[in-house]
């Protein structure tokens, strides 16, 4: 039976997942290994990782692979998001994991990832699922993708991650004003116009959110409201009463919310008015929260194409 196994570097978590397919499933989880990261407290202003954050990122994936998870001599794809991928010393952060642990972390292209999110967010919407569009918000970029097939028709990576908004605008995670909200909005809402081919959600398009962000929203959202309170889809007004929610509390109290987790609750504004403007720039009044993205991607490829070629998605390398 196929295994197959990836790992995951982020900035909250190192996440080695082992899955695998029988019939009728299309991953089957096989083995999970979680390592806590706060990679966003080792950044300086430029996104650069301090020697602290280093030696955690090596201590978290010399934890996670020491699980040895049955994967029959098998390759684990091991791979950094944006935290790593976009700091000035990436390179050199690579090079010492590797020296160090003996694993070679590499790192995808933003439009990657989209593409790979997309992917997952197809088969889990399952065979039925007409056209989609997907929105994954991650520290340092948002993804994008739509289409009609197994494959996106269009893909982007856009410079607008949580942990990036509140680094360049909200320091702290704290808002300073209310002139400084309107600020930050005016840059998302024009950010987003300026690309080109914005998907937009039409009649019939299923619009998938699959991120931390977007889960944690939608909990928030479903514990403040009426029903529907699964925390499985997030409509609009609920989403801006989050915002004002959100803007109101310190990050310590942003923490104590439902749905809001300690580590997140920093940049959990700064999530919350980028899936604000993502869903009005997309033209979407409400999203279903899709709980495959990236890595899950990378799992179905890895389980559906021959080995020798099941590790070769597109890297930034």
């Amino acid at each position: 039976m196929r295994q197959a196994g990836v790992l995951d570097v982020g900035c909250h978590s190192a996440l080695l997942t082992v899955v695998r397919r029988r019939p009728g499933a299309v991953l089957e989880p096989v083995f999970s290994r979680k390592v806590r990261l706060r990679l966003h407290e080792t950044l300086d202003r430029k996104g650069r990782l301090d020697r602290a954050g280093v030696r955690s990122i090596e201590r978290a994936v010399a934890e996670a692979v020491a699980a040895n998870p049955p994967l029959r001599g098998q390759e684990v794809f091991a791979f950094a998001t944006s935290v790593i991928r976009d700091a000035p010393n990436r390179d050199a952060i690579i090079a010492s994991v590797a020296r160090t642990t003996g694993t070679r972390l590499r790192v995808l292209t933003g439009e990657e990832e989209a593409r790979l999110a997309y992917v997952a967010a197809r088969q889990w919407a399952g065979p039925a699922a007409g056209p989609l569009l997907v929105l994954d918000i991650g520290g340092g970029t948002v993804e994008i993708a739509s289409g009609t097939g197994d494959q996106p028709r269009t893909v982007h990576s856009l410079p607008l991650g949580a942990r990036r908004i509140t680094r360049d605008w909200l320091p702290g995670g704290v808002v300073t004003s209310q002139r400084r909200l309107a600020e930050i909005r005016k840059f998302l809402r024009e950010s987003l116009a300026d690309v080109p081919d914005l998907p937009q959600a039409g009649p019939g398009v299923r619009v998938l959110a699959c991120s931390k962000t977007f889960e944690q929203l939608a909990r928030l959202a479903a514990a403040r409201g009426t029903a529907p309170r699964t925390g499985r889809q997030l409509a609009l007004p609920r989403l801006r009463a989050s915002v004002t929610l959100l803007a109101g509390a310190k990050p310590s109290r942003r923490g104590k919310l439902p749905g809001i987790s300690r580590h997140r609750a920093e940049q959990s504004l700064a999530g919350a008015l980028i899936a604000q403007a993502l869903m009005e720039a997309c033209g979407t009044d409400k999203v279903d929260i899709c709980p495959w993205s990236t890595r899950e991607g990378l799992l179905l490829e890895r389980l559906s194409t021959p080995h020798t070629a099941a590790a070769r998605p597109r890297t930034a390398d």
